[in-house]
């Protein structure tokens, strides 16, 4: 396998930015790694405060029995947030392979 095909595979399945970096595209896999890194992050602090009165609830009632449909009703206010969050992880991925397929260095 050349090493163009490598550094794909690491882009496209592993995590974005890692393929620059197999490729010494450290600037450029450094900077992919870590907007995909915060994009993660910021979908998991939305994650938890909308699922937080849902969990606080539970906690106080003494028992944690949290049903699909409460989770589902507690994250309807973060849907559109969420959507965009979902947008920027899938446009930092789409740029991660398209450079790496598009790019002219070594094989």
């Amino acid at each position: 396998m050349n090493k163009k095909m490598t550094a794909l595979l690491l882009s496209a399945l592993v995590l974005p930015g890692l393929g620059q970096l197999y490729l010494g595209r450290k600037m450029i896999g450094g900077i992919l790694i870590v907007l995909v890194n915060l994009v993660l992050l910021l979908a998991l602090f939305v994650l938890l405060r909308g699922l937080s009165p849902v969990i606080a609830a539970q906690i106080a009632g003494g028992a944690i029995t949290i049903t699909p449909t409460e989770i589902m009703g507690s994250l309807e206010g973060t849907s559109g947030f969420g959507k965009a969050v979902l947008a920027a992880f899938f446009i930092l991925w789409t740029c991660s392979v398209a450079d790496v397929l598009t790019f002219k260095g070594k094989p």
